[in-house]
């Protein structure tokens, strides 16, 4: 490995981190990591320093509140995953790419492109876990995704700040198992619908 990819992995793994949390998590990522820079635990790079203004924590603090609360209700946490689709996949973007702002628009927008998949994984995989659930009458499944995904959003993005190599490890695993999921469901699709094209075809 390079010295220079070496010296870029703490912002790596960052990227990857907010990207990631966003598609779960979008205000608590704002807010975490706002409220991490003006407590003096972390230095976010200049292009994040916004997020600990006091005005900035006010709304994400606010809108973390609202998500939390709205993601414990049945069928109203999909309405709301449905929503942010629009929302959290072109912020995981804009996130990713705001790490290295200083580094070059060629980097930002590669930064860019990637976080916005990365969002995109974490998000779609969130909804659809979600939509499967909501199917069943009782509410403890639901509550059980929830919990865990607000666990798991702060304990990234510590993860990420502290042992980057270790979050970006775990990363790769987790897109790697989107692709192969998401091209699972593809694939079972695809043989249902072909199925169905088949049995119109045949003659009464």
């Amino acid at each position: 490995m390079s010295d220079t990819v070496t010296s870029l992995l703490p912002e790596i793994a960052l990227a990857a981190a907010l990207a990631w949390g966003a598609g779960l998590r979008l205000y608590a990522v704002l807010f975490l990591m706002g409220l991490a820079e003006r407590m003096g635990w972390i230095t976010l790079p200049a292009h994040l320093a916004l997020l600990a203004s006091p005005i900035v924590l006010t709304a994400s603090g606010f809108m973390m509140l609202v998500e939390f609360f709205a993601d414990k209700a049945p069928w109203l946490d999909s309405m709301w995953d449905a929503v942010h689709t629009f929302i959290r996949i072109p912020a995981g973007a804009a996130l990713a790419a705001a790490v290295f702002g200083d580094t070059g628009l060629g980097v930002a927008a590669a930064a860019a492109i990637l976080g916005g998949t990365l969002s995109a994984g974490s998000h779609l995989t969130k909804a659809g876990a979600r939509g499967a659930v909501n199917v069943s009458p009782e509410p403890f499944s639901n509550w059980t995704l929830s919990f865990s995904e607000d666990a798991l959003v702060p304990g990234g993005l510590w993860l990420a700040v502290a042992y980057p190599i270790v979050f970006l490890v775990l990363i790769a695993a987790f897109a790697a198992g989107v692709f192969f999921l998401w091209r699972w469901i593809a694939s079972g699709l695809g043989g249902l619908i072909r199925r169905a094209g088949s049995g119109r075809m045949k003659p009464q």
